[in-house]
């Protein structure tokens, strides 16, 4: 893989969707500082200083892959869990693809497809993991616990070796992900969920809705149960 390294850009996911044609299937963009970092939803990822993970995938899929593309935020959520629980951590994943230890958010993750007209030319998956924060800097973030991994492990944790470890676990499993879909990572993937069974609110872009958590089904999604009615989401954030 080709990997791409700055010292800051505004967020590694604009710097792939801008440069797509000029950067391989597989590529990898990092920063060791972000100033207009992006999640889910329109939200931001901020930067809470130190040697903090900052880093972008480029994918470029064959058509007969395209199917197993939704679901990439969610194998490279189990992919980081595995890489925490080795740690000795125990992370959990709130649906879709949020991981937390301990119930505070570690980690964001965020998908984005490049098109060219009607064509899909390539997809940007961009992750921020809280490797090393001051306690202190926590507080910046207002809308959400979060914690980071020297905190939870009580070590100052090395960028490189933690960032080597993620690609290389990513990419180890790739091609099965691709020709299996969200049916190669669902036993692990639930086996992380916390949720299910419970009464969860979730919000989406215009609206909130409640209900009881039945599943995650084939394809990755959340089914609620309301008013024995089931409804199936693909996307939105747990409250």
């Amino acid at each position: 893989m080709d990997i791409i390294s700055f010292e800051e850009l505004d967020s590694t996911n604009i710097y792939a969707k801008n440069n797509l044609e000029n950067l391989s299937d597989r590529s990898v963009v990092c920063a060791r500082r972000q100033t207009s970092g992006r999640g889910r939803l329109q939200r931001s990822w901020l930067d809470l200083g130190g040697d903090n993970l900052y880093m972008t995938i480029v994918l470029k899929p064959c058509s007969e892959s395209l199917n197993s593309f939704q679901n990439l935020t969610q194998y490279l959520s189990v992919t980081l869990c595995k890489l925490l629980e080795s740690y000795g951590l125990t992370p959990q994943i709130k649906w879709p693809n949020d991981v937390l230890i301990n119930g505070k958010k570690i980690a964001g993750i965020l998908s984005e497809a490049a098109f060219q007209g009607n064509t899909m030319k390539g997809i940007v998956l961009g992750i921020g993991v809280n490797l090393n924060v001051e306690r202190e800097n926590l507080s910046l973030v207002t809308d959400k616990e979060v914690t980071s991994l020297n905190l939870e492990t009580g070590k100052t944790i090395d960028l490189s070796d933690f960032q080597q470890k993620l690609t290389s676990m990513f990419f180890d499993n790739y091609d099965k992900f691709l020709k299996q879909g969200f049916e190669f990572i669902k036993s692990d993937y639930i086996s992380r969920i916390y949720f299910l069974d419970t009464e969860i609110s979730v919000k989406g872009f215009n609206s909130t809705v409640t209900g009881i958590a039945r599943e995650i089904n084939d394809c990755g999604e959340l089914v609620l149960e309301k008013d024995k009615k089931k409804l199936v989401l693909n996307i939105g954030d747990i409250l």
